[in-house]
C-alpha cells in the first residue's frame, strides 16, 4: 500500500494521530520550511479540535522569521483569542507591527475578542487601552464598518465595562444584524441594566434562539431558576447554550442534582455539550459527589479525541480532587498540553487539601519555573500553599510563603490568607504571634479567627489572651460553644472561682426554642 502523500496527510487531518502523522511526513521531505505546508500545518495545530496549540506556537517559533507569514500570525492570533492565554494575541499582533507585517481585516475581531477576554481575565489597564488604540488602527485602515469588526467592538468594550463606546458602535451600525442587537443585549446585561436589555429585546425585529438565549442568560447571576425555567419553556426552538444557560442558573442557585438531571436531558435531546456545558457539569458533580457522571465526561471527552486544556481541564482536576480521586485529577494535570494559572491553582489546592503538601510544595517550584515570563502565581495560588503547610504545622515554609505573596509577587493578603497564618500559627502554639497578626492586619478579623485563637488558649492554657479573644467574639454576637470553650480554659487552669461568675453572667433561656438556646452574653 502506497504511502500517503503530505498534501493527502494534510487534506484527512482529522485526529491528533494524522497531524503527527503530516508532521513526519512533511519533515522526512524536506518541506517543513515550505510556506505553504507550514502555514497549513500551524493553521491545522492550532485551529482544529483535535490540534494543540502549544504545537502549533513550536512550529511557528521554530521557523524562519521570513517564513512566519501574517497567514500564521492570523491562525495563532485567532486560536489564542479563544484559549487560556488571550493575551498572547495581543503580544502575537505587536511582533506582527514590530516586523511591519500587513494584518487582514478578519484578524481584527479576533484581537477584540482577545482584549476583553484578557481583561475578564485579568482587570487592568493595559487591555481597553490596547483595545482602543486598536479601534483607532481599524479605523485608520477603513474596516470599521466591517459589521465582524463592529460586533467583536461591541464585544469587547462591554466586556472592558466601557458600556458608552458599546452603545456608540451600536449606534453608528448601518445595518443591524441579528447578531449586533444580542451583541448589544449581552453588553446591557453585562453592564447590570436589565432594563435596557429587555427594552432592546422587545425592539428586535425578529428573533432567534440567541436572542432568546441572551434573556435566560440574565437571570444565571441571580440564581433565578423559576424565571429562566419559564422562559426556557417558552422558546420555540433550544440549542446547547440554552441548555448551558439553564444548568448554570441551577448550579448558581446551589440546586446541584437539577442541574445533573437537566445534563441528563440534553443528552436525551441528542444536543451535542459545549466545553461550558461539560465544565458546568463537572463543576456540579464536584460540589456533589458525582465521580461516575465525571468519569462519563473524562471519557467522552477522550473517546471524541477532544484536547483536554483550558477551562475543560481545570474543571476535571477540580472534579477528581473534590471526589478524592488525587491519582486521576494528577494524571489528567500531567497529561495537559497546556496548563493555565487556574489548573495549576486546582491541581495545588487538590494536593494541599488532602495533606499530600511536600507534592504540593513541589508542583509550586515547577509552576514558578515552567510559566515564568507567561503568568505568575495569584493570591489563589498563594492560599493553596499556605493550606499546605497548615496542614503540616511548618509555620517557618508558611511565613516564608507569606513573605514571598507580598514583596516577591505583590499581592495584598486578604481575610483569607490571614486566617490560613492565624490557624497556622495558633496550631503551633504561638497564640501571642497569632494574636499580634490579628491586631496588626488591615481587615477586620471574621469571628473564625478569634474562634480558632480561642480554641488555641485552650489547649495551651493560656488564660489571657483567651479572655481577650472571647471578649471580641462576645462583640460580635458570636453565638455558639465560645461560653463553653472559656468555661473549659477556666476550669482546666483550676479557676473555678471565674467558671461560676462566667455561668452567673450567661442566662440561657430555653423557651420557645426548639433546639437551641437563647444566649445572651455579657462582656467579662
Amino acid at each position: 500500500m502506497a504511502t500517503p502523500t503530505p498534501h493527502l496527510l494534510l487534506r484527512r487531518s482529522s485526529a491528533p494521530f494524522h497531524l503527527a502523522q503530516a508532521h513526519a511526513a512533511l519533515l522526512k521531505a524536506g518541506l517543513a520550511h515550505r510556506r505553504r505546508f507550514l502555514s497549513k500545518l500551524v493553521s491545522l495545530l492550532a485551529l482544529s479540535p483535535h490540534g494543540s496549540l502549544p504545537h502549533a506556537r513550536d512550529l511557528f517559533d521554530s521557523a524562519p522569521p521570513r517564513l512566519q507569514s501574517p497567514p500564521l500570525f492570523a491562525a495563532l492570533i485567532r486560536a489564542y483569542a479563544a484559549a487560556a492565554f488571550p493575551a498572547q494575541s495581543l503580544r502575537l499582533f505587536n511582533l506582527m507591527c514590530r516586523r511591519r507585517l500587513p494584518a487582514a481585516h478578519f484578524t481584527f475581531p479576533f484581537l477584540f475578542k482577545a482584549c476583553g477576554r484578557a481583561f475578564a481575565e485579568s482587570p487592568l489597564p493595559d487591555f481597553p487601552r490596547k483595545g482602543a488604540e486598536l479601534h483607532c488602527r481599524v479605523v485608520h485602515l477603513g474596516f470599521a464598518y466591517d459589521p465582524f469588526v463592529q460586533n467583536s467592538l461591541i464585544f469587547m468594550y462591554s466586556k472592558c465595562s466601557n458600556l458608552r463606546d458599546a452603545r456608540k458602535v451600536f449606534g453608528e451600525m448601518a445595518e443591524k444584524t441579528l447578531v449586533s442587537w444580542n451583541a448589544m443585549i449581552a453588553a446591557y446585561d453585562r453592564s447590570g441594566d436589565r432594563a435596557a436589555a429587555e427594552r432592546l429585546f422587545r425592539e428586535m425585529p425578529e428573533r432567534n434562539v440567541t436572542s432568546w438565549n441572551s434573556m435566560i442568560a440574565r437571570y444565571v447571576p441571580a440564581g433565578d431558576t423559576r424565571a429562566a425555567q419559564m422562559l426556557f419553556d417558552e422558546m420555540p426552538e433550544r440549542d446547547a447554550i440554552s441548555w448551558n444557560s439553564m444548568i448554570a442558573v441551577y448550579i448558581r442557585a446551589k440546586n446541584h442534582k437539577r442541574a445533573l438531571e437537566l445534563f441528563r436531558q440534553m443528552q436525551a435531546n441528542n444536543i451535542k455539550p459545549t466545553e461550558l456545558t461539560l465544565v458546568s457539569v463537572l463543576g456540579a458533580c464536584a460540589e456533589t459527589g458525582g465521580l461516575e457522571i465525571g468519569k462519563e465526561i473524562h471519557n467522552y471527552l477522550e473517546n471524541n479525541h477532544i484536547t483536554i486544556d483550558g477551562y475543560v481541564g481545570n474543571a476535571l482536576i477540580d472534579m477528581y480532587s473534590k471526589c478524592g480521586s488525587l491519582k486521576l485529577a494528577r494524571k489528567v494535570f500531567d497529561e495537559m498540553p497546556m496548563k493555565h494559572v487556574t489548573c495549576w491553582n486546582s491541581m495545588i489546592t487538590g494536593l494541599a487539601v488532602h495533606g499530600h503538601c511536600e507534592e504540593a510544595f513541589d508542583l509550586f517550584a515547577s509552576m514558578v519555573r515552567e510559566l515564568n515570563g507567561v503568568a505568575e502565581p495569584n493570591r489563589v495560588t498563594f492560599l493553596a500553599v499556605l493550606i499546605a503547610c497548615t496542614h503540616k504545622g511548618l509555620v517557618k515554609e508558611g511565613q516564608i510563603y507569606f513573605d514571598r505573596m507580598v514583596n516577591e509577587y505583590k499581592i495584598e493578603p486578604d481575610i483569607k490568607h490571614y486566617g490560613c497564618m492565624v490557624d497556622l500559627l495558633s496550631r503551633c502554639g504561638m497564640v501571642e504571634e497569632a494574636y499580634q497578626m490579628i491586631k496588626e492586619m488591615p481587615v477586620k478579623a471574621n469571628s473564625v479567627m478569634w474562634k480558632t485563637v480561642l480554641a488555641a488558649c485552650r489547649v495551651h492554657g493560656n488564660v489571657e489572651l483567651g479572655e481577650k479573644a472571647f471578649k471580641e467574639l462576645l462583640e460580635m454576637d458570636s453565638m455558639g460553644d465560645d461560653v463553653v470553650t472559656m468555661s473549659n480554659i477556666y476550669a482546666e487552669t483550676g479557676r473555678w472561682g471565674d467558671v461560676k461568675r462566667l455561668r452567673s453572667r450567661v442566662t440561657v433561656g430555653t423557651k420557645g426554642c426548639d433546639a437551641a438556646a437563647s444566649v445572651e452574653y455579657y462582656c467579662l
